[in-house]
């Protein structure tokens, strides 16, 4: 196996998530950092890059310089994609710019500020060939993939009500007024985005629901708090949704929340069954029917579908957890990759992963959650 060489543009000294991501990239041992850019600050850029190992002619000041770069080199010494894990404002610069050159991306969310550029995006990935997947890591646990089997094929009947929650507790106080580097990206408008708490977590939320249950939003009703003074974005938020088949949803998603720490999870209900997992137990599904005891799913447990066995790694009972559940996104984008490097069709259980039309969802649901909170209408159209 020749291993992908992947760039990443952020995730230098002080972050957060793009340790996480080279992690998870390395879970396998089927990906390799072979170039980066990897902060905003050149010095700091090129002091992150010395630490983690590359070469000095691969370790670059900004990303443009690793563009243009690559476009130098001869096609086997390209990388095959680049990994964007800055904060919001630099996703869609970046993101064209290799997609625009046909270098594969993988980018975290939420994707970009405005429906425009997600659709951009889509155009340029679309003229390129380019493979696009977006990081909505919690689509990748094992039992996650389980919930979306079983939903599709009836278990649960149809779908009537879905309730998702997304509680934290860390911005209880005003943080990005001391120096707090994660804190203050995410409460700035102009790197985060029109929304905070709803776009950095609840963006997690609306994915974890779509990916489950394949139910589309028809409108929503939603209220945006900030709490904190001083605050100038959301950091609690509430929402109902109707989606197109009648089914109703409950969006709680906050974090101001005193005690919370990471509680993603959610419940499912069908006309014959419902469902319920929770990101801080992650390998438990809770299956519920009508005339029959619950049922217990474990992780790589049996009775699983063929898509939760891939994605686990170890036997039932050794956890398995967030860094596991962020590979097997990129698992299957690199099987993309892989297949576009080869000229070959996926086979049917590769290539499972968040992509251009998840991210461009996700940015128009933060679009319509604050449009509805600002407006005096009860119901907005998604």
């Amino acid at each position: 196996m020749t291993k992908l060489r992947y760039a990443m543009v952020g995730g230098g000294q002080g972050a957060f998530i793009g340790s996480v991501h080279r992690r998870a990239m390395a879970l396998d041992g089927q990906m390799e950092l072979v170039a980066g850019a990897l902060s905003s600050s050149p010095d700091k850029a090129l002091a992150s890059g010395r630490e983690l190992g590359l070469a000095d002619e691969r370790n670059h000041s900004s990303w443009q310089a690793l563009l243009d770069d690559e476009l130098r080199r001869p096609p086997s010494e390209r990388i095959d994609f680049v990994s964007i894990v800055t904060p919001n404002h630099m996703h869609y610069p970046v993101a064209k710019a290799f997609a625009e050159a046909g270098i594969n991306v993988v980018c975290d969310k939420p994707l970009v500020h405005t429906s425009e550029q997600a659709q951009d995006l889509i155009a340029t990935a679309e003229k390129s060939g380019v493979v696009f997947a977006v990081t909505y890591n919690y689509t990748g646990y094992p039992l996650v993939r389980q919930a979306r089997h079983m939903v599709a094929s009836g278990q649960l009947g149809e779908i009537r009500k879905v309730i998702v929650e997304y509680n934290q507790g860390w911005m209880s106080t005003r943080l990005e007024g001391t120096g707090n580097k994660q804190a203050d990206w995410r409460t700035d408008p102009a790197r985060s985005g029109i929304a905070g708490c709803i776009g950095d977590i609840g963006s997690h939320a609306e994915n974890l629901v779509a990916t489950i249950t394949g139910l589309e939003i028809e409108s929503l009703c939603a209220d945006l708090t900030a709490f904190v003074p001083g605050r100038k974005l959301d950091d609690d938020g509430n929402i109902l949704m109707r989606y197109t088949n009648g089914a109703r949803g409950v969006l709680i998603s906050s974090q101001i929340e005193v005690g919370c720490e990471n509680d993603l999870r959610i419940r499912v209900f069908g006309t014959q069954g419902s469902l319920a997992w929770h990101q801080e137990n992650p390998n438990r599904l809770l299956y519920s029917t009508l005339d029959a005891p619950p049922q217990i799913f474990t992780r790589n447990g049996p009775g699983l579908c063929n898509a939760a066995v891939k994605a686990s790694r170890l036997p039932a009972g050794h956890p398995e957890a967030f860094f596991e559940a962020f590979a097997n996104i990129y698992v299957g984008a690199g099987e993309a990759i892989s297949a576009r490097k080869e000229n070959r069709v996926l086979a049917p259980i590769e290539g499972d992963f968040p992509g251009l039309v998840d991210g461009a969802r996700g940015v128009r649901f933060i679009e319509k959650t604050v449009e509805s909170a600002r407006s005096s209408i009860k119901w907005v159209a998604f």
